[in-house]
């Protein structure tokens, strides 16, 4: 590990130079003990500050913003009633100035000299925490070595996005306490950034020069300008292509999925991970971005992280709905892209509630208190694919196509063979073009004449069509569960 940073050396780090505002009042303890009073005193000594959270304001790029910083130096940044007084006191304040806040945990955990009345506090910090988020404002958590105890258990680990410090210490039981608890050494290798990251417990593990521009990009997602607005695309004619041959375009490897859609389309890119709770699915992108100016909650199903191995799980639709509250609590638009040859049949995903997380994206989805656009850019297969779908507006690419079962699954079912696949996908009326007859598909954009030799032309031209879709979205609001449902009564 680097030299650890002090709070007032992240501060001069992170913020633009000379707008640091302190909020914070002298910390008052009431009746201590002359021991813990010397302790006190020892600590503002070592640490320079007067308590183990400092608090207040300054510009990130010269936008305001609302910060939480930890000191490690003052008693290993212990939280104690007066600390949380602070931190409350500071959380309310953002919240009732609208200012999106930062957070900088560093902290073995509750104050042992204050005990129980010190650990009662994450109830109220962690109300404080949720009252910002629910406000519709940003709350962004840097975790630094070490965070545990408390203070990863509140508000270290409520973060809409929560990106930690390389090797840090992080997690709930201290490994001192587990050693004398249980006589033996815990493992090295689980209470680390790098884990939690590949678990899906965190986003991202980010070295602390670049915390400024991560939360610059965030910021410019969660936080965009009124009144944004995209021209509309030119709306070009799609040739009538043979069912067939659009499934077998669909399924081309060099056809670009949703990580060349991001590199060509999108900007400001700030890749999410996992659940937050334990559960990371490579089959599903999820991130902040914006395509031109206009930001969205990202839900893209890559097919560069579904294999044979490892088809799309139950985890992934719990991963999207992740996304979905994120894009409900922060009000902007979320965007779903389906590109799946359908999710995992197997005992594991049975055993984890593949049906349920089905039925729990559809009900999500349609009931949604943001607005939604769905996005068809390549196979469609069953009920993974279909969990993304209900959206206010739904947007495909020429050969992208959606069915219950794969065309050759449908032709042993009937046929009791895979040789009529070709006529079943027609019989079942799968493709863009089918479904935008029948009002399922809002737009098709034109393939010339096929993705995959076209990447880079195509991303851009479906990039510009997500924009204009998304700003119109922006503009009028989320549509009502029954609008969303009666699209499919036809």
């Amino acid at each position: 590990m680097p030299d650890r940073l002090s709070a007032a050396d992240l501060i001069d780090l992170v913020l633009d130079a000379g707008s640091w505002s302190s909020w914070d009042e002298p910390p008052a303890y009431g009746e201590i003990s002359e021991a813990y009073a010397a302790d006190l005193a020892k600590a503002r000594e070592k640490a320079g500050t007067d308590e183990s959270v400092l608090t207040g304001e300054g510009l990130l790029r010269g936008r305001r913003v609302a910060v939480l910083v930890g000191e490690f130096g003052f008693l290993a940044g212990s939280i104690g009633r007066a600390t949380a007084d602070r931190l409350v006191a500071a959380i309310r304040r953002a919240t009732h100035e609208g200012l999106p806040l930062l957070a900088a945990p560093i902290s073995g955990g509750t104050r042992m000299q204050e005990g129980t009345p010190a650990f009662v506090q994450m109830v109220r910090i962690a109300e404080a925490v949720m009252a910002h988020r629910g406000a519709g404002l940003p709350y962004l958590v840097y975790l630094r070595n070490p965070t545990t105890g408390g203070v990863m258990a509140s508000w270290g680990s409520l973060g809409h996005v929560t990106v930690a410090e390389p090797g840090a210490l992080v997690g709930f039981l201290g490994p001192r306490v587990y050693q004398a608890l249980y006589g033996e050494e815990f493992p090295e290798d689980v209470q680390t950034s790098e884990n939690l990251y590949a678990r899906g417990i965190i986003d991202a593990v980010v070295a602390p020069e670049d915390i400024p521009d991560i939360l610059d990009r965030a910021l410019r997602v969660m936080r965009p300008p009124a009144d944004l607005s995209a021209p509309e695309p030119a709306d070009e004619a799609v040739p009538d292509v043979d069912t067939w041959d659009a499934v077998t375009r669909s399924r081309d490897t060099g056809r670009p999925g949703v990580r060349r859609l991001l590199k060509y389309a999108a900007s400001d890119v700030v890749p999410l991970n996992g659940t937050g709770q334990g559960e990371s699915d490579p089959g599903l992108l999820i991130a902040l971005v914006r395509f031109g100016d206009v930001p969205c909650v990202f839900l893209g199903q890559d097919r560069r992280g579904q294999t044979a191995a490892h088809p799309l799980g139950p985890g992934a639709l719990r991963e999207a709905r992740r996304g979905m509250r994120l894009a409900s609590e922060l009000g902007l638009p979320l965007l779903t892209v389906i590109d799946t040859a359908g999710a995992a049949l197997s005992m594991d995903a049975e055993n984890g509630g593949l049906a349920g997380e089905i039925a729990r994206c559809l009900g999500d989805l349609v009931t949604l208190d943001a607005p939604t656009l769905s996005l068809m850019l390549g196979e469609g297969n069953g009920g993974g694919a279909l969990a993304l779908l209900p959206a206010d507006r739904v947007v495909a690419a020429q050969h992208a196509w959606l069915s219950p079962l794969p065309p050759e699954g449908a032709s042993a079912i009937v046929h009791r063979d895979t040789a009529h696949a070709p006529e079943m996908a027609r019989a079942q009326k799968v493709r863009a073009l089918d479904l935008h007859a029948i009002g399922v598909v809002d737009r098709v954009v034109a393939e010339k004449p096929d993705a995959a030799e076209e990447p880079e032309e195509f991303c851009r031209r479906v990039g510009a069509v997500l924009a204009h879709e998304l700003a119109g979205l922006l503009a009028r609001g989320p549509g009502s569960p029954a609008e969303r449902a009666a699209r499919y009564a036809g």
